[in-house]
């Protein structure tokens, strides 16, 4: 029985090699059959592909043409521009210090401090509790000062003199005139805090005349109070210089290194050139002795 079974899976297994090698054998000839039509219908679409790929550069050839010459006097203009850039930018870097640019600073500073003062910086607002949740309403406003009437306009020559201290540090750039100009500004703040706040905040009259009248404070007062802050630091950056280069002690040493001039006896070819002093006999046999 087992002799059996072995021949029937034996005859099985011949089988399906048999089947197997007329199956590899049937699909080789098909593909040796169908080989040459498709490597002749790859070279007929390659030269197809080759004809319309000339046709269209030769249609596109004037196009590219103009879009190259485009991009080569795009370059050329940049390259100019740089050009002129490089060369503003290194004439500016050398009219306009770090320390000069602080100065322009405090002189906008000033500036804008002199401009606020003629700015509506306190106004009374009528009624303003009806209004509380409305969005697309505002109550009325009433009784509008400026900012320099609450002081007399005080800071009006204050700012002219940190003016012309900036312009002083325009040509002299001294470090000692940046404490003029912290001080002026600590002042101006001084002023702003002590007197316009409190002058601003209150309604005077106008809270016997009108129900609801409430003193608000308007833009007048912030621009007034960042230009005063502007003076104190541009004097602080003024007076602290922080874009100055400072060398340490070791690159100090490195840079004297290289200024030193080298001795004559310590060039290599001078030493190897120098003769030796023959020693004596008596003088290494004094030297050999205990």
């Amino acid at each position: 029985m087992i002799a059996a079974a072995r021949r029937r899976i034996g005859a099985v297994l011949s089988a399906a090699a048999k089947r197997t090698r007329q199956a590899d054998r049937a699909l080789a000839r098909r593909i040796e059959w169908a080989r040459p039509r498709l490597a002749r219908r790859l070279r007929q679409l390659r030269a197809k592909g080759i004809r319309l790929a000339r046709a269209v550069a030769k249609r596109l050839r004037p196009l590219g043409v103009v879009v190259l010459r485009g991009f080569g006097r795009g370059e050329r203009l940049l390259r100019r521009v740089a050009a002129v850039s490089t060369r503003g930018a290194t004439r500016a870097s050398s009219l306009i210090t770090p320390a000069r640019g602080i100065a322009l600073l405090i002189l906008a500073s000033a500036f804008c401090l002199i401009v606020s003062q003629f700015v509506t910086y306190s106004s009374v607002e009528i009624g303003q509790p009806a209004y509380a949740g409305l969005t697309v309403a505002a109550p009325p406003t009433v009784d509008g000062e400026w900012a320099g009437s609450a002081h007399f306009y005080l800071l009006v020559p204050l700012a002219l003199i940190a003016a012309l201290v900036a312009v002083m540090m325009l040509r002299s750039e001294r470090r000692g005139l940046s404490r003029i100009v912290v001080a002026l500004g600590l002042l101006c703040i001084a002023l702003i805090l002590i007197v316009d706040l409190p002058a601003g905040l209150d309604a005077g009259a106008q809270a016997s005349r009108f129900a609801g009248a409430t003193a608000v404070l308007q833009g007048g007062f912030s621009a007034e109070l960042a230009a005063a802050a502007g003076l104190v630091i541009g004097g602080l950056l003024y007076y602290a210089r922080p874009c100055r280069i400072r060398i340490n002690l070791s690159g100090r040493a490195a840079s004297a290194r290289r200024r030193r001039r080298r001795r004559r006896d310590s060039s290599p070819r001078k030493a190897a050139r120098r003769p030796s002093r023959p020693r004596s006999g008596a003088g290494s046999a004094r030297a050999s002795q205990p």
